[in-house]
């Protein structure tokens, strides 16, 4: 079993920038974040393959949040900037124990972080 743990969420002003980590205690296969603000279904953001070589984003962060992973530390990470109020959400990391690609759907990733909580202020 991989645990993965979250950090970096906090307040931030619209406009601003933060990164999140999510470190795994064990090998982990392809990688994502996903969000859900109150009252929302969770959502796919960000995602990487194993390699690192190939990422995927949703439409509304495209150019504004980037994914990146270091296989040494175990760790991935969420550089989001240009922030926005509707970014507002708890973070989930999440990792696929089989799957070198990416996918949208949540039932692709075995493992899940407790989540980190981003607020946006306008």
């Amino acid at each position: 079993q991989v645990q993965l743990v979250e950090s970096g969420g906090r307040l931030v002003q619209a406009g601003g920038s933060l990164r999140l980590s999510c470190a795994a205690s064990g090998r982990t296969y392809a990688m994502a974040w996903f969000r859900q603000a109150p009252g929302k279904e969770r959502e796919f953001v960000a995602g990487i393959t194993w390699s690192g070589d190939t990422t995927d984003y949703t439409d509304s962060v495209k150019g504004r949040f980037a994914i990146s992973r270091d296989n040494a530390k175990n760790t991935v990470y969420l550089q989001k900037s240009s922030l926005k109020p509707e970014d507002t959400a708890v973070y989930y990391c999440a990792a696929a124990a089989r799957y070198y690609t990416v996918s949208h759907d949540t039932g692709h990733y075995n493992y899940w972080g407790q989540g980190t909580r981003v607020t946006v202020s306008s």
